[in-house]
């Protein structure tokens, strides 16, 4: 019997035992799974500002997480060793959620404050972070997701309640930049706009040459964002070359710096990363 997920936009239709583009949700005897459930590629205590979250609790440590998988097919990712990998070709260590709250817990002396959800794209693996969401909150630990943002409403607002922040990657502000990605823009504008309304957001754009770097597009954005509220932090980062855009050059520093002044026009707070 064939199932659809509704998670993302791809509505990918299953049949028993197949595995969706992600290659992580499965239509496994007709219910739609993650397979990679509490199955953690990278763990780390970071500091809040390398997801990057600089009007959140700066200065404290959080305690990041993530597996594999994704929804997107963004052939510039800097993290595509695991964001492309499926079941059984990556090392995992399986982390359950009360054992994850408990680690978060005993960090909290190296000043952590709870959990953030990331690396890959940790909202294809949607239970394990609600699950581990709902039990950080319940311990007095804050939850952050970096995410595509490329999600379907309905699910997104059951998870809500329990995220304290968000960093939003919007890839650019075309939709055909998001077709070449297997992305819809609309989709990520209203999470944004869904996410904004409940926990704290910033939105990261990372700025590749000749793809998403014109200043009309940057000054679109950055009007998008400001209608919704001109404090919404904007990281734009430098690309450089990796996955399957090595053939291309970094992006240069005073391109980055130009487009940040653009974004300023409209957003109270823009910051240039790896620059």
């Amino acid at each position: 019997m064939i199932e659809e997920c509704n998670l993302c936009p791809n509505f990918c239709k299953l049949k028993e035992g197949q595995e969706g583009l992600c290659k992580v949700r499965a239509n496994i005897q007709g219910k739609i799974l993650a397979l990679n459930y509490g199955e953690i590629t990278s763990i780390a205590l970071d500091p809040i500002e390398k997801k990057p979250l600089r009007r959140f609790h700066s200065g404290k440590n959080i305690l990041s997480v993530g597996s594999y998988g994704c929804n997107l097919r963004c052939p510039f990712c800097q993290n595509y060793h695991i964001s492309m990998a499926c079941k059984g070709s990556i090392s995992v260590q399986t982390v359950k959620p009360h054992e994850l709250i408990g680690l978060a817990l005993d960090l909290k002396l190296r000043g952590n404050i709870g959990i953030a959800y990331t690396y890959n794209e940790p909202l294809i693996s949607y239970e394990y972070v609600g699950d581990c969401a709902i039990l950080a909150k319940k311990n007095g630990l804050k939850n952050i997701v970096v995410t595509n943002g490329c999600f379907s409403e309905e699910p997104i607002r059951e998870l809500l309640p329990y995220i304290d922040a968000f960093n939003i990657d919007l890839k650019g502000f075309t939709e055909k930049f998001y077709k070449k990605i297997g992305g819809n823009l609309e989709t990520v504008k209203n999470f944004i706009k869904l996410a904004e309304k409940h926990s704290h957001v910033e939105v990261t754009t990372l700025i590749i040459p000749g793809e998403n770097d014109s200043e009309n597009e940057i000054r679109q954005l950055s009007e998008f964002l400001a209608r919704i509220n001109p404090c919404i932090p904007l990281h734009l980062s430098r690309f450089f070359p990796t996955y399957k855009m090595k053939d291309k050059n970094p992006t240069d520093i005073k391109t980055v710096f130009q487009l940040a002044d653009i974004a300023r026009e409209k957003l109270k707070y823009v910051y240039e990363g790896n620059c």
